[in-house]
């Protein structure tokens, strides 16, 4: 029986994917095999030993210590795309919020309450329509920073509304880059792509490298007048230069999803209080996708769109007993792994390995139930973090 323990209020359509016959969940779990969480942060709280796995029900981890859990062998996921379509659906709202006059035009027509002749009012309407008149999307150039699932559904839907786009990403995969219309035309840098736009959306992660990376210096390569969007994340901007920007005329609008203080007394600023994920369906589809991750980690060993663990899947043997372990990614282990189990006459049917930046994982297929003693024996081995016997 596997234990998850769950944080915040998780969709029941995740928690349904959890079979009661082998599963017990619930947010006052002991001894949890997996955590199942959405924005609760997780920095400073004691680990327990029984931690394999920790699902985001999300895109952002950074509620999460991913490099230290990655140490003790725990591997976190997160579920990107799930909440794509949402992000995606805000930023056009974002756009169109900015380009035309959407909120004072309403906040005017609702400041005339107290009048009671609609002719009078139809006509005063005629008259001052004009001080909100905008302009349209079409024929803008939308510049993208980040092309990666939320990034090429925003770029095809700019397209689709006849828009030019240009995209900046220098940590492009390649199964992002699969899914790119190639009627985006990628900039070599970040200055090229702010010169370019009239409108610029950002969907890159929060990390440190993407800390502030719309500073003062960036700005200041902005073509003036432009709209800057952040549907991302609040430490990718730094507030006080937009601020500044939005003084000196050089930015002519940020729409955002996270208010800062100072933000509220600026009318060229259109803040929403962290909705862009904020939707039923997006809700369901990160966490049924979060619950899948673990259910696959838990109960075959395979990682997918895990943060700090490299992909690995390999079909299961009929029959076979499956040994999995994480390792520090140095040379050696593997074979080191592979010589007890031969020491053991433990027989190795198939096998897969991967790495990624400091860390390796390993699948293992054999034909018979290995001893106690040959997994303690694996476990012992120099860079071994954690062993598994599924």
């Amino acid at each position: 029986m596997f234990k998850i323990r769950t944080y915040n209020a998780i969709s029941v359509k995740g928690l349904e994917r959890f079979a009661r016959d082998r599963y017990e969940v619930g947010s006052d779990i002991a001894h949890p095999d997996a955590y199942l969480l959405r924005s609760h942060k997780l920095h400073g709280e004691p680990v327990p030993e029984s931690l394999l796995a920790v699902a985001r029900a999300g895109a952002g981890v950074n509620n999460i210590p991913v490099d230290d859990y990655g140490r003790r062998g725990i591997v976190v996921f997160n579920t990107p795309g799930a909440n794509a379509n949402a992000v995606k659906e805000l930023v056009l709202a974002g756009m169109l919020l900015a380009v035309r006059g959407i909120l004072p035009g309403i906040a005017y027509a609702q400041s005339l309450g107290d009048m009671t002749d609609s002719a009078a009012m139809h006509a005063l309407l005629e008259k001052e329509k004009s001080r909100f008149a905008g302009g349209e999307l079409r024929g803008k150039t939308l510049g993208i920073v980040g092309l990666g699932a939320i990034g090429s559904m925003v770029a095809d839907m700019a397209l689709a509304l006849g828009m030019k786009v240009l995209g900046y990403d220098p940590a492009l995969s390649i199964d992002a880059a699969w899914r790119l219309s190639n009627a985006v035309q990628r900039m070599e840098n970040l200055p090229t792509l702010l010169a370019r736009s009239d409108v610029v959306s950002l969907h890159v992660p929060a990390m440190e490298a993407t800390r502030h990376l719309i500073s003062a210096d960036a700005l200041a390569h902005l073509k003036p007048g432009a709209v800057l969007l952040n549907f991302a994340r609040e430490s990718i901007v730094d507030p006080a230069a937009v601020l500044q920007a939005l003084g000196a005329g050089r930015l002519g609008r940020y729409v955002c999803d996270f208010p800062e203080p100072g933000f509220a007394a600026q009318p060229n600023v259109i803040a929403l209080p962290h909705i862009g994920a904020s939707t039923e369906e997006s809700e369901e589809n990160c966490a049924v996708m979060a619950a899948d991750q673990l259910v696959d980690y838990l109960e075959h060993g395979h990682i997918t769109n895990s943060v700090n663990y490299p992909a690995v899947r390999m079909d299961r043997t009929p029959g076979a007993t499956r040994i999995t372990f994480a390792n520090d990614n140095v040379a050696g282990v593997l074979g080191h792994v592979l010589s007890v189990l031969a020491d053991a006459k433990v027989n190795v049917i198939d096998m897969s390995n991967r790495s990624r930046d400091a860390l390796a994982y390993n699948i293992i297929d054999v034909a018979t139930p290995p001893q106690d003693e040959a997994i303690r024996a694996i476990g012992s081995v120099a860079h071994v973090i954690r062993v598994r016997v599924l």
